[in-house]
């Protein structure tokens, strides 16, 4: 079965980095775009970022573009991202999706969802 495995989460100052990571399997991962989402405490879930299936497009939140990167290695199956100068409003549960052939930016778009990693970002 399709399994999305998040990892990197952690506790890290403001102004910190911190590089998340989504190991998958049992997909043709080269088919599927990524997609990065959080949900903060008592929010609704929403887009961080996102990358085409070769990995030359890429989108971005208005909120985190210019301190976040999303990359893939499609030999490794894997997916990141990179988060600087974090802020204490990036604090949430983020989460790696997987979406047949075209990118979105919409949770409902998503086919495949990962268990999500904590990052909490303090002041």
């Amino acid at each position: 079965q399709v399994q999305l495995v998040e990892s990197g989460g952690g506790l890290v100052q403001a102004g910190g980095s911190l590089r998340l990571s989504c190991a998958a399997s049992g997909l043709p991962f080269s088919n599927y775009a990524m997609g990065w989402f959080r949900q903060a405490p008592g929010k609704e879930r929403e887009f961080v970022a996102a990358i085409s299936r070769g990995g030359r497009s890429t989108y971005y939140a208005d909120t985190v573009k210019g301190r976040f990167t999303i990359s893939r290695d499609n030999a490794k199956n894997t997916v990141w991202l990179q988060m600087n100068s974090l802020k204490p409003e990036d604090t949430a549960v983020y989460y790696c999706a997987a979406r047949h052939l075209l990118t979105d930016t919409t949770v409902a778009g998503y086919d495949y969802w990962g268990q999500g990693t904590q990052v909490t970002v303090s002041s």
